[in-house]
């Protein structure tokens, strides 16, 4: 069974390791869904003491709430509910553009309330700032929510030190989701430091790499229409082939703890803070079991540097987003 960690300082108790759900509903070609696998992914990971689940209104968009929402619905009291909202979307449901006005929040909510099929949100982040309303308006109507009891605690994602001390002075943030991992280091020099200088915990996305740290990964041009690593820079070309040659010291390690190399992957992020909860993304049964393993294996002190080394950012070639999904991020 897996421990619990607790999100900032006001009393934000989660396993400490969580479920990422969007590749169930998103991300991946329509071929490797399997919603009947997918909602046995989620109940085997509530037996497993997994109990903090990770979606958004944009993964479908909506499809992912509303397949957390049939997965949980009876298990509601066993679960932590963390959601996003932010995003506008097209006629084809493809992201539009972002709008963090208040009214869009509460609308947000409400919507994700009722895919969700629940009566509270227990951790809500903004997906991405929006630059055209002050961060102070937007979390001020978070906290509206908040003591309004629809919510019960306060996230970001992806937003940067300004942002995130100017929204910590209108209502306490619990958590920051960001891309965070063995292989994407950008949170180390700045962003960490002040999260706990204001108390605030962190959870990585992507902590396997987006499946590279994983060893099980192919060039871009092998994946379908529709999976983001077609488009992923670190996947393509030269890139790739030098990613994983950093990425084989994970494999030498993981050998030496009779580990997976997602499971070393996940446990350096343990061994970075008792305040990280990486959320590793997965929509098989194999792999949460897997992820869930991860919690037990000790790295000693020269596996921690080995890594910090061999996966150092000078190491890693290409951008982690393409040049759009890099404009929406608050750096």
């Amino acid at each position: 069974m897996l421990a619990t960690r607790n999100l900032g300082t006001e009393g934000l108790a989660v396993s400490d390791i969580g479920l990422g759900c969007m590749g169930m509903s998103f991300a991946y070609g329509p071929a490797e869904r399997d919603e009947a696998e997918a909602i046995k992914t989620i109940h085997r990971a509530l037996e497993l003491g997994c109990t903090f689940f990770d979606t958004a209104e944009a993964y479908g968009p909506y499809t992912n709430e509303e397949l957390l929402g049939r997965a949980l619905h009876d298990r509601r009291d066993q679960a932590v509910i963390a959601t996003k909202f932010g995003f506008t979307f097209g006629n084809d449901g493809s992201i539009a553009g972002v709008d963090s006005r208040p009214e869009n929040v509460r609308k947000a909510v409400e919507g994700s309330l009722q895919r969700l099929k629940t009566d509270r949100i227990d951790l809500l982040y903004q997906h991405r700032l929006d630059p055209n309303v002050p961060i102070e308006e937007t979390v001020g109507a978070m906290a509206d929510l908040v003591r309004e009891g629809k919510v019960l605690y306060l996230g970001l994602s992806e937003v940067g030190e300004e942002t995130i001390r100017r929204a910590h002075t209108i209502h306490r943030i619990s958590a920051l989701q960001s891309e965070y991992s063995l292989w994407e280091r950008n949170l180390e020099p700045a962003i960490i430091p002040l999260l706990r200088e204001l108390g605030i915990g962190i959870v990585p996305f992507a902590p396997l790499g987006r499946g590279f740290l994983t060893g099980a990964v192919t060039r871009a041009e092998e994946y379908p229409e529709g999976d983001y690593r077609r488009g992923d820079p670190r996947y393509q070309g030269e890139n790739f082939d030098a990613n994983m040659r950093a990425a084989s010291i994970v494999s030498e390690i993981a050998s030496r703890h009779d580990a997976t190399p997602a499971q070393i992957a996940l446990a350096w992020l343990l061994h970075k803070g008792p305040d990280i909860v990486p959320i590793p993304g997965t929509k098989r049964l194999r792999y949460v079991e897997e992820n869930v393993g991860a919690s037990k294996i000790g790295l000693t002190v020269e596996d921690m540097a080995t890594l910090d080394a061999a996966l150092a950012p000078d190491k890693i070639s290409g951008p982690r987003y393409n040049e759009r999904q890099a404009a929406m991020v608050n750096r």
